[in-house]
């Protein structure tokens, strides 16, 4: 390994030669005990040497002689490696800066992203080369992977056709039974940046049960697992990746698994460590953007925005961070900033979900002729994305269950479901599609299943909770909704406002907690044995007051049977319950 040594100097040795306080000394050939001023060469203004110092100094010994040749040949040969050390073969050993080609290439290998710009010269860099060597496989299939990052980085769908044409270039020069694994793992990421993520899953399941080994395809994996909802799979896959790739990729992966279960505290702690670890603009730039989303998810937009403005000092090319930025400027009421950054990304990267959210802004600031202009956007740009192949399914569902037609968004996703597309995002919209087409009941399985997962989304709350207050069980409902807002009281311009209005609508719960969950009532205390209580039925009238009767000629009625009538009222209550049983039995 070349090393870039530099002689070292004595700073004392570079700075010009000063005159001594007795003067110069005499030349070495000098001759001892002549006058200066008559030896050739000598100063005149030194004195000669006089007593001891006149006396020329008694011939070394044989073994000081040797002892000094001996030390000299050490000196020479430490000198003689130094140099050669220092400037081998006469030549600049300073390591050469990698150009852009090299970085993207090193980015590749490393599991990494690249920078746009190396990307673009990579992408030029192999164009050149298939067009002189058709039948090179390996540049053919990077060629293609490139044209697939690229795509998906720039927003630009075209790219996958081309990245289709490469790859299949590449698996005709050498298939994929044949060692081209690279052209397969390509195939299957293509897939994924088309949202196919079954054929992704088939592409990326033929390279492993080739050689388990091949790191590359589990990235692609676990994409696929995640985009079809499967848990454990894509666990898995992160885990072998961990294995078989350490350093700043395997971090990221394993980031991106915690936060989609949940658990926040372990995704903050290992994003962190992967954004600590990041040396490259592009993978640092990444790690920064994971930061400010995962700050985003839990309710610190102030977070988020220095997160991700440090993404964009790290690597100005890295757009999505614009679009968190945005994001959180919204939640920060900085409205007219996070319009100009929304804007401004949409300019440089127009995906349909960006162009969906600046939409949702103007409405929520009643510009309704901005909103709709910028809807008409995004039909253009969904319209492009299924030219080209891209599945955007969920971007348009939830566009029709909000501002369309909800029953056009139920289709859509009850396609994505039938195609396996069972992620939290794609059972959350149908939820919502089919509560906004009048079916909450049914709509209430997918919501809860999207809630289930354990993925911390204030819109998910948000939507089960308005499904389960439509179905008025307002207990849960209540939960749902300050969940939705305590997660991230400003997750969206339009629907957060909403919740706190259906929140204080429900009102308080009752003391005591919801109906659904107070404890059951105590059995009642046993009834003691005097004077029982007196059978429940409606209140006795109070008795008339009696008045004195009134002397008259007409005799008075003979006073009635005992047997025949009921005795008359009294204060006294009966001696025990099966008295009062059976006297209630016989009064009328």
């Amino acid at each position: 390994m070349a090393m870039d040594v530099m002689p070292q100097q004595d700073p004392e040795s570079r700075r010009p030669s000063q005159p001594s306080p007795e003067g110069p000394r005499p030349p070495h050939d000098a001759t001892p005990g002549a006058d200066p001023r008559t030896t050739p060469g000598a100063d005149p203004y030194v004195m000669p040497a006089e007593g001891a110092t006149a006396v020329p100094p008694p011939p070394p010994t044989l073994r000081t002689t040797l002892r000094r040749a001996a030390f000299g040949a050490v000196a020479a040969g430490v000198l003689l490696a130094g140099a050669l050390v220092a400037v081998p073969d006469g030549k600049d050993d300073r390591p050469k800066e990698p150009g852009p080609v090299e970085r993207a290439e090193a980015a590749a290998t490393a599991g990494s992203p690249a920078s746009l710009s190396d990307l673009t010269a990579l992408i030029g860099d192999r164009q050149k080369w298939v067009e002189a060597h058709p039948a090179d496989a390996p540049s053919w299939a990077t060629l293609g992977s490139a044209y697939v990052e690229w795509g998906r980085r720039s927003a630009d769908a075209a790219y996958f056709g081309r990245a289709e044409e490469a790859l299949k270039r590449s698996l005709e020069a050498r298939p994929g039974e044949r060692g081209n694994g690279e052209a397969w793992v390509g195939m299957a990421a293509l897939a994924n940046a088309r949202h196919d993520f079954l054929a992704a899953k088939r592409w990326g399941e033929t390279v492993r049960k080739q050689d388990p080994k091949t790191w590359s395809v589990y990235p692609v994996l676990i994409d696929a697992y995640t985009g079809l909802g499967d848990v454990k799979a894509a666990t898995e896959a992160t885990e072998k990746f961990g294995e078989l790739r350490k350093g700043v990729p395997a971090l990221a992966r394993t980031a991106d698994l915690y936060r989609g279960q949940g658990w926040r505290e372990d995704a903050l702690a290992t994003a962190r460590e992967a954004a600590d670890r990041a040396t490259a603009p592009a993978e640092k730039a990444e790690a920064l953007h994971r930061l400010g989303e995962l700050a985003w998810e839990r309710g610190e937009p102030e977070e988020a925005v220095a997160q991700f403005d440090a993404a964009l000092r790290t690597d100005a090319g890295h757009h999505a961070s614009l679009a968190g930025k945005a994001r959180a400027l919204v939640a920060l009421d900085r409205t007219d900033e996070a319009v100009a950054a929304y804007q401004s990304v949409m300019s440089k990267l127009p995906r349909p979900a960006y162009a969906l959210e600046l939409g949702e802004l103007y409405a929520s600031l009643e510009l309704d002729g901005d909103a709709r202009s910028q809807y008409g956007k995004l039909a253009e740009l969904l319209e492009q994305a299924k030219a080209a192949g891209v599945d955007e399914s969920v971007v348009q569902a939830r566009y029709e269950s909000d501002h369309g037609d909800p029953a056009v968004a139920v289709e859509l996703l009850r396609g994505q479901w039938k195609k396996q597309h069972r992620s939290a995002a794609v059972a959350d919209a149908l939820g919502w599609a089919l509560h906004r087409a009048g079916k909450s009941e049914e709509g209430l399985e997918y919501a809860r299943q999207a809630v289930d997962t354990g993925v911390r989304n204030a819109s998910y709350a948000y939507h089960l909770g308005v499904i389960e207050r439509e179905l008025a069980q307002y207990g849960p409902a209540r939960r749902h909704l300050e969940e939705a807002l305590r997660t991230n009281p400003a997750f969206s311009p339009l629907d957060a406002p909403k919740a706190r209005e259906a929140l204080e609508t429900l009102g308080e719960p009752p003391p005591g907690g919801p109906g659904d969950m107070q404890p059951p009532p105590p059995p009642p205390p046993p009834v003691p044995s005097p004077e029982p209580k007196r059978e429940a039925g409606p209140e006795p009238k109070p008795e008339p007051k009696k008045e004195p009767k009134r002397e008259s000629p007409k005799p008075e009625a003979p006073a009635p049977a005992p047997s025949q009538t009921a005795p008359a009222p009294s204060k006294a209550a009966p001696s025990s319950p099966a008295a009062v049983e059976a006297d209630s039995s016989k009064s009328p």
